[in-house]
């Protein structure tokens, strides 16, 4: 815990100059996530989700299942009214043109920019202007978040946080 800790807390400071706020992932050591998660808010980072019940994302996989992004929120949506449920929606985009399919759906809370590039990143904040909150996501690494940082979105999720952060050296011995 304290090696995420450490490493979050390195992050945030590398972005603190930007709006961008750091988010851990579900991607977590399996009967740890909950102190994985306190490490992360220890360290000055946020939590996204804790788990699947708690926001529906709305990933490739089912957009493609749903036949386009539309289909997606729609549905998703739907489903929401349907069983009384109050979650936000976040939808993934992999490019400017999904990205403006979104934008002319509407009906989503949070959108991600999945594996842009900080060019894309940039014309994507532009675009939303605002409207929605942007969560950068992929490959986001200690040498690649003040650039995506300075992009303007507004989070950052890396999920190196929880699965790859080292474990401190930490001795009692005297020196």
């Amino acid at each position: 815990m304290s090696g995420i800790a450490t490493l979050t807390r390195r992050l945030t400071q590398k972005i603190a100059h930007t709006k961008a706020k750091l988010l851990d992932t579900r991607k977590t050591t399996p009967n740890f996530r909950m102190s994985e998660k306190w490490a992360v808010r220890i360290g000055g980072g946020h939590n996204h989700r804790f788990g699947l019940f708690d926001m529906i994302m709305l990933k490739d996989n089912h957009i493609a299942y749903a036949g386009g992004i539309a289909p997606a929120i729609h549905r998703a949506r739907a489903y929401l009214k349907d069983k009384g449920l109050d979650l936000r929606i976040e939808i993934e985009t992999q490019n400017l043109e999904e990205l403006r399919q979104v934008l002319a759906v509407g009906e989503v809370d949070f959108i991600m920019l999945d594996n842009m590039s900080p060019v894309q990143m940039r014309e994507a904040v532009e675009l939303v202007a605002g409207r929605y909150p942007l969560e950068a996501s992929g490959g986001i690494s200690e040498a690649t978040i003040v650039e995506v940082a300075e992009t303007g979105v507004d989070y950052i999720s890396v999920g190196a946080l929880t699965h790859s952060a080292p474990s401190l050296d930490i001795s009692l011995k005297a020196i």
